[in-house]
């Protein structure tokens, strides 16, 4: 059985930051690598962040130098940390174990075999 759960959304100004955290419930959890992915509205959900089992990590270009992804494979949590919000990261953020355990932005979706509920981020003008 596997779960991940989000936390950490919320309502920010432009300019301002928040993390985002990951509980996974996943016996093999260390044998995976893991990856956040956003969803605004009417818009597909994209790549935003990866990290591999040996601490390797993929950005996408939109949120290079300002989002930062970690884990903790000693509590099971995947971290994303973001600084100089802007009102286009507005989204619905999941977070998502990858089959393997290295991982590449242009993976398919096939490639993650869980899903979190996602979580919130506004952010305003």
């Amino acid at each position: 059985q596997v779960t991940l759960e989000e936390s950490g959304g919320g309502l920010v100004q432009a300019g301002g930051s928040l993390k985002l955290s990951c509980a996974v419930l996943l016996r093999t959890f260390s044998a995976h690598a893991m990856a956040w992915f956003r969803q605004a509205p009417g818009k597909e959900r994209e790549f935003v962040a990866g990290i591999s089992t040996s601490g390797g990590m993929s950005y996408a270009d939109s949120v290079k130098g300002r989002f930062t992804i970690s884990r903790d494979n000693t509590k099971d949590m995947v971290y994303l940390q973001m600084f100089s919000l802007k009102p286009e990261d507005t989204a619905v953020y999941y977070c998502a174990s990858h089959k393997e355990s290295d991982s590449a932005p242009s993976d398919p979706y096939s490639m993650y075999f869980a899903w979190g509920q996602g979580t919130q981020v506004t952010v305003s003008s």
